[in-house]
């Protein structure tokens, strides 16, 4: 069975790239400190708005600052983002889901799930920004924004597959042989949610990066001098004429990162996915 899903998941081209990018992205945020050739915040007057050369490939900015390097650590920050604001929305969403979907009842239909739709009526990159303009500017308060307006979509898709496996024989026989509802709940019935859990998961952390980018474009997110993605892009529109470069590679990573994650979390939705089986 594991063989089958690995070679739907590889014979899946575009998967493939997909995580072979991902996985790269992360080499690289682990191992910045390795692969930047500057330090990312060092300022070199000297060598202002150089386009990019063989001292600095991607160029410099107006302080003289590396760009290159900025966007490997750069890359430190989004991924962070992403993993921590989905890891916030999975640590609420998915027992309020399971519990939910389970017990049902009044709380659950008229309480739950209102508060989950009255959420997700609103654009998800204007519930962030409004939260995040509450909570304050900075990093950590970004990532609990965005973790927040995640949330939701991990309380349905949970509730949703627990209503449907609820009804189902292993259950019932759980329940006749007397185990208590917390088991049955968490070791019987959760295991079979980790499959959807683990792609919405995948594709909530690219919704999640381009969030973080959005609202450090704005200057709710990550503050300076710390380099991020959408905080480059921000100081680089002001330059574009003068050096495009600025704000063109913090563009080019958040895209092929974005896009790389969708695109391998496309393929695990299909491997995972019982009616594409032989």
């Amino acid at each position: 069975m594991a063989k089958e899903m690995f070679e739907r998941l590889w014979s899946n081209k575009l998967a493939v790239i997909g995580g072979m990018i991902t996985l790269g992205m992360i080499v690289t945020a682990l191992f910045a400190g390795m692969i930047a050739p500057y330090q990312p915040d060092a300022q070199n007057y000297d060598a202002i708005f150089q386009s990019p050369n063989a001292q600095h490939w991607f160029g410099t900015d107006e302080l003289g600052r590396d760009i290159l390097s900025r966007v490997i650590y750069g890359a430190q920050v989004s991924l962070q983002a992403g993993l921590i604001a989905v890891g916030i929305a999975m640590l609420i969403g998915v027992p309020i889901g399971l519990i939910s979907g389970f017990y049902r009842g009044f709380i659950d239909e008229y309480v739950v799930m209102r508060l989950t739709d009255a959420m997700l009526s609103f654009p998800p990159l204007v519930l962030a920004l409004c939260l995040a303009a509450v909570f304050g500017a900075g990093l950590e308060n970004a990532m609990i924004a965005i973790g927040l307006v995640l949330t939701p979509n991990f309380i349905r898709l949970i509730r949703a597959e627990v209503l449907a496996h609820r009804e189902r024989e292993y259950v019932s026989a759980a329940k006749s042989s007397g185990l208590k509802d917390w088991r049955i709940l968490f070791i019987h019935i959760f295991p079979n949610t980790l499959g959807p859990v683990m792609v919405q998961a995948t594709l909530a952390t690219a919704s999640a990066i381009i969030s973080e980018a959005s609202l450090s474009y704005l200057g709710l997110g990550t503050q300076p001098p710390t380099p991020s993605w959408g905080a480059m892009l921000s100081s680089g529109q002001g330059f574009l004429i003068q050096a495009p470069w600025l704000a063109m590679f913090p563009g080019i990573f958040i895209f092929l990162t974005v896009l790389s994650i969708n695109l391998f979390g496309d393929g695990v939705r299909d491997m995972l996915d019982p009616k594409n089986s032989k």
